[in-house]
């Protein structure tokens, strides 16, 4: 028998609070006078009342025994009557018409017959896509309150449910054997012979949990797949059978040795098995993905973490950059003092000597190439040394995963599928990849970030990319979709398509008239197309008579909004209409933006927008970061 304390059963706690006694066992006044029209002594009003709040509660009636003593003596001290007093209806006649008058006062309709039928189809239609007792017996409960119907005893719902669920899962375990085909039936039953001397039985392996998902077990990992798939179409038998029910069948399965299997009736014993071999090859997808999120977070890691060790290594180069470049600036500065009492061309030549001295031009700028080829978080260049020793492994894990998109956009997998045609090949470069249905327009690497194409792109080499760089990218890609659903494996479980979980448009359907009822929006296309029409006509005109005094943006004819550009002196941030108070030319900013940088690659410019002075150091306000780099979720500087 289920356990009432699993169910939403209505029943008294062993301790009841005193919110509660106050919230649902305290009669009003009205119930009060109610029931003294229908009583004529104290036990009969006392019984009257104690019924009502009971029923209130418990949607039920309750005998005396089972209404626990602080429930009784609360309404006894709300009715003012004596300590002895107890509850008593009179004659059964009295009690029965009581009971009567409760039901009318609810709106609750006393009929058994309508509630057993009732909760037998709801049980019959939940057991198709749930297991527990519990969870049967309280679908049950929820419409026999939505129907205004008395609860039937306990016992009652949990002898239906014992007895539909029996009947349903028979159902479907005759349907799955029937699918399996004779061959597929007798791999199954070749699972529960007993394991060979010093060996463990494929029975055995199937139940033990999975393994941590690591790099080095990918060979182990592979095989294993390959021996659950080879064991037959398990998504074809269970197709049409809730992933509920076939995780519980899978449990009990696993729960059970081969000899308490045996003893099953053999076509639950078959099917049985059938969900626990089902369960394996999900898992085993799952661990194959898992593997390959994690190698590639590793990766990454490794190469944020290279990045900051060069940072470090470069820090004597920035160092030296400057002291040559402070040098340079002071023979060059024609307001110094010694301006004055140099010859023309002294300057000049000081700069050249001074930058001679510090190894030549040649030097110094491959040192400036060196330290602005790291500047900003572009670790990207760094990934591809890292990914050298996983590729092959790497290749041959995606092509044993069947790989599907989720969205519109399936530019990843299409560049996956290019990397795939020329693994092969030793090129350094390869061509571009086409662009796939549904990605953006431009090439096939539109997806990625500013960091990965500027990595995987040469300006030598146009319409190529950098293989090895192109590789990693597209793994590194791979596995963030994977981890957000963009990317689903076919077959798998926690990586497996999550548009299979939403309802069809058949099931939405007849729920859409009580869902548009309850949220108020027309029910027909035509009247919610208006609806939504008037709406936004409404909130563009509440918007434009709230903006009358702007006059620096016009909407043309044709719905083209259009920003003016701020007149000279009058811009934010300006003090004021004087020459002196203006912004610097933005070609100026830019030049000494590129200098400072270069020469400066830890320092963020105070001369770029979203620039902020703070109390202690300079820090980018926004998006920027140094050197302009921009990832794939921020925006542009303007």
């Amino acid at each position: 028998m289920t356990s009432i304390e699993r169910t939403a059963y209505p029943q008294f706690r062993r301790l009841t609070l005193a919110r509660v006694l106050h919230v649902f066992f305290t009669p009003t006044a009205e119930e009060i006078g109610w029931a003294q029209e229908r009583t004529a002594g104290q036990e009969s009003l006392f019984a009257l009342v104690l019924a009502l709040k009971c029923f209130q509660k418990m949607a039920r009636f309750c005998p005396l025994e089972e209404i626990p003593e602080a429930v009784t003596g609360h309404v006894r001290r709300c009715l003012g009557l004596d300590p002895e007093t107890v509850p008593d209806h009179g004659a059964a006649r009295t009690a029965k018409w009581h009971r009567k008058q409760v039901r009318v006062r609810q709106g609750v309709t006393y009929d058994q017959r309508r509630a057993r039928e009732l909760a037998a189809r709801e049980i019959r239609a939940a057991a198709l896509v749930k297991n527990h007792p519990p969870d049967l017996i309280n679908v049950a409960l929820e419409r026999l309150v939505e129907a205004s119907l008395e609860l039937p005893a306990f016992s009652t719902l949990d002898e239906l449910a014992t007895a539909i669920r029996a009947e349903v899962n028979a159902g479907i375990f005759a349907r799955i054997v029937e699918r399996m085909g004779p061959e597929a039936r007798q791999r199954l039953q070749a699972l529960l012979t007993a394991a060979v001397p010093g060996g463990t039985s494929m029975f055995s392996r199937l139940k033990k949990p999975a393994q941590r998902a690591t790099w080095s077990r990918f060979k182990a990992q592979a095989e294993y797949l390959s021996q659950v798939d080879a064991l037959g179409d398990t998504g074809a038998w269970l197709e049409g059978i809730a992933p509920a029910k076939v995780t519980d069948f899978a449990g009990e399965a696993a729960a059970q040795d081969i000899d308490t299997l045996s003893r099953y009736d053999p076509v639950k014993r078959l099917a049985l098995v059938a969900c626990l071999v089902h369960t394996a090859r999900m898992r085993a997808r799952d661990d194959l993905a898992e593997m390959l999120c994690k190698r590639v977070a590793a990766n990454v890691k490794r190469a944020r973490a290279e990045l900051e060790e060069i940072r470090l290594r470069q820090r004597a180069v920035s160092e030296r950059l400057i002291g040559t470049y402070r040098t340079v600036l002071e023979h060059l500065d024609p307001g110094s003092d010694e301006a004055g009492s140099r010859v023309p061309g002294e300057g000049e030549a000081r700069a050249v000597a001074a930058v001679e001295q510090a190894g030549g031009f040649t030097a110094q700028l491959a040192d400036i190439e060196e330290v602005s080829a790291f500047q900003g978080d572009n670790y990207e260049v760094l990934v591809a040394r890292f990914f050298r020793k996983d590729r092959a492994v790497m290749f041959e894990l995606t092509g044993r995963l069947e790989l599907m998109a989720t969205t519109s956009d399936g530019s990843v997998l299409a560049c996956l599928q290019h990397a795939r045609e020329h693994w092969a090949q030793r090129r350094d470069f390869i061509p571009l990849p086409p662009v796939a249905e549904g990605g953006e327009a431009g090439p096939g690497i539109a997806f990625a970030s500013a960091n990965w194409r500027a990595a995987i792109t040469d300006r030598h080499h146009p319409g190529m990319v950098a293989r090895r760089h192109f590789e990693a990218m597209v793994f590194t890609y791979l596995a963030g979709e994977l981890r957000t659903g963009d990317i689903a494996v076919t077959g798998a479980g926690e990586y497996a398509d999550w548009r299979a979980n939403l309802l069809t448009w058949a099931e939405c359907e007849p729920l859409l008239a009580a869902f548009c009822e309850k949220t108020g929006l027309p029910a027909d296309a035509a009247a919610f197309t208006e609806r939504l029409r008037s709406t936004h006509l409404d909130a563009a005109a509440a918007l434009d008579a709230g903006y009358e005094d702007n006059a620096d943006l016009v909407i043309s004819e044709g719905g083209i909004p259009t920003l003016k550009r701020p007149q000279r002196g009058h811009a934010a941030g300006c003090g004021g209409p004087g020459r002196g108070d203006r912004p610097p030319d933005a070609r100026a900013v830019a030049a000494v933006d590129r200098g400072a940088h270069r020469l400066l690659p830890g320092l963020a410019s105070p001369l770029r927008p979203g620039f902020r002075f703070g109390p202690q150091d300079l820090r980018p306000a926004g998006p920027l970061l140094h050197g302009g780099v921009h990832r794939r979720d921020q925006h542009r500087p303007v």
